[in-house]
């Protein structure tokens, strides 16, 4: 009789399993050669036998029903069927007569009823076995989940730590994954773009493969990077170290979901993202091209505006006077810091109350989240109401989580937003002899905001981004009146904060 010679390994991953496939073909040839078997063809497939469908498997039996060989060799019946279709379908050709002969060197098969009735409980077993073992796997996950440990393989960014069975940072792929997340939570660039800049620095997923755009799309959905795990619908909080904050996270589904509305192909405008309005009737200012230049007006809706149009250019110039007057020099920068530094250490003791606060909303979500899986296991909820309210619970809970980190940090993390806001002053002249206006306008609008155009003539105020955290920062010890530097913006809004909190005026360029 011709035999197909069979061997198969549950997955087609050649780390795992790799000595399975060499070890079976090595026994069954011995085991062909010592009862004389003669080996028609040698099937090898590294597919799982869990469920019906193997590709080679199926060509196999197909040839057989066509008379091409006439019986199968394989190392146990497990390796032929470890569900009920596929063992069914070999007993049910055996009854025809399809298949003559089965052969195992660790399992003997008598071609009778009582035989075909042993190989059917092989069967059964193969398939009990493969079921158990889904069902301890998947207790392990949830064991796993419960006690936040990510159960899988790490993702991007981060390592499987085989010790301790958790995933920890990936120090050489975490800051590009960082870097991910903070150019596309600016809203300048594309997936297509993200791709392009990102892999260049050297960014590689698994196996050192090349990134593609739905693997970038991937890594910014997916919150485990700020310390949350989404498994099969449902959150868990991690107890590995997050990447970066839920807030930069939230910031870039924001851009995501904006960026996914569909909307017409339109040419970009740098300076739109000032959201300029009318100094004159208060309507938008929007921008077109005429002759090869840039020009922004009014769009004049509904209303009689008698605003002129405005070159790119000449609004690059205003905007590149404005950083002039805000630049810092190197010796007014390091005096201020040294102040923060002082003030810093001072307001520590003032924060306390507040991150006394912070933890009793951490104990009091704690609780709503523990008698929220009671209610839920006491049928008082759906599956789809308890895993919308755990995650609603779950995310304000990491939330206040940080800042009770920036608390302890920083005192209320107004040191490290200050000091970074003074040394993008001192380094403002960077932005003018680049030359480039996209920067420059990021700049600007860490200065100012509520930009108005009137007169081709740009006007804003000076309460920056910056202005919360600056008017909440302890200048105690600070100079009120006018400073010996009557040339800095800066100074005047740091003396101006001792005199009043009250907004800040519209500043003429």
């Amino acid at each position: 009789m011709r035999y197909f010679l069979y061997a198969r390994k549950s997955t087609d991953d050649e780390d795992r399993q790799i000595l399975s496939i060499e070890a079976q073909l090595v026994e069954l040839r011995a085991f062909a050669k010592r009862e004389n078997l003669f080996v028609y063809k040698e099937v090898v497939e590294k597919y799982t036998a869990k469920e019906p469908g193997r590709p080679l498997f199926n060509d196999m039996l197909k040839s057989v029903e066509k008379g091409e060989a006439d019986a199968l060799l394989a190392w146990h019946p497990d390796r032929l069927a470890r569900n009920s279709v596929d063992g069914g379908r070999i007993i049910f050709l055996l009854d025809r007569g399809v298949i003559k002969d089965l052969k195992f060197p660790t399992y003997r098969l008598d071609n009778n009823a009582q035989g075909k009735f042993m190989l059917s409980i092989a069967f059964g077993q193969s398939k009990y076995y493969i079921d158990a073992l889904s069902e301890n796997i998947r207790r392990g996950i949830r064991l796993k989940l419960s006690k936040g440990v990510w159960p899988q393989w790490a993702p991007v960014g981060y390592l499987n730590d085989r010790q301790t069975r958790t995933i920890v940072i990936d120090k050489d792929k975490a800051p590009f994954i960082k870097k991910t997340f903070e150019l596309y939570s600016t809203g300048a660039y594309t997936l297509y773009r993200l791709r392009e800049t990102i892999n260049a620095c050297g960014l590689t997923g698994t196996k050192n493969r090349t990134l593609a755009v739905c693997n970038y799309q991937h890594i910014l959905k997916n919150p485990i990077y700020y310390g949350i795990i989404r498994y099969k619908g449902e959150i868990y909080e991690g107890k590995h170290e997050p990447i970066i904050t839920k807030k930069l996270f939230d910031k870039c589904q924001e851009v995501m979901l904006r960026r996914g509305k569909p909307k017409k192909s339109v040419r970009y405008f740098v300076l739109r993202d000032l959201m300029m309005r009318c100094g004159e009737c208060g309507r938008m200012i929007t921008a077109e091209t005429q002759k090869g230049f840039v020009y922004y007006r009014c769009t004049k809706r509904y209303t009689n505006c008698k605003q002129k149009y405005t070159r790119e250019e000449a609004l690059a110039a205003q905007i590149r006077k404005a950083i002039q007057k805000v630049s810092l020099c190197d010796d007014w920068t390091k005096r201020i810091l040294e102040q923060l530094e002082k003030d810093k250490n001072s307001s520590v003791q003032s924060s306390r109350p507040q991150q006394q606060n912070l933890q009793a909303k951490i104990l009091e979500l704690e609780n709503k989240i523990n008698k929220l899986i009671d209610v839920y296991l006491e049928g008082g909820l759906l599956l789809e109401e308890y895993q919308r309210k755990k995650e609603s619970f779950i995310n304000e809970k990491k939330k206040l989580q940080e800042t009770l980190r920036d608390f302890v940090a920083g005192g209320n993390n107004w040191f490290e937003q200050t000091k970074e806001f003074v040394t993008s002053l001192n380094t403002a002249h960077c932005a003018i002899a680049e030359g480039n206006l996209e920067s420059q306008k990021e700049f600007l609008k860490k200065i100012g905001s509520n930009f108005i155009l009137k007169e081709r003539r740009l006007v804003f105020s000076t309460g920056s981004p910056y202005r919360g955290f600056l008017l909440d920062a302890p200048y105690l010890t600070w100079r009120r009146g006018r400073d010996s530097n009557p040339g800095s913006l800066t100074a005047h809004m740091f003396s101006r904060h001792a005199r009043s909190t009250a907004p800040a005026p519209l500043q003429n360029i």
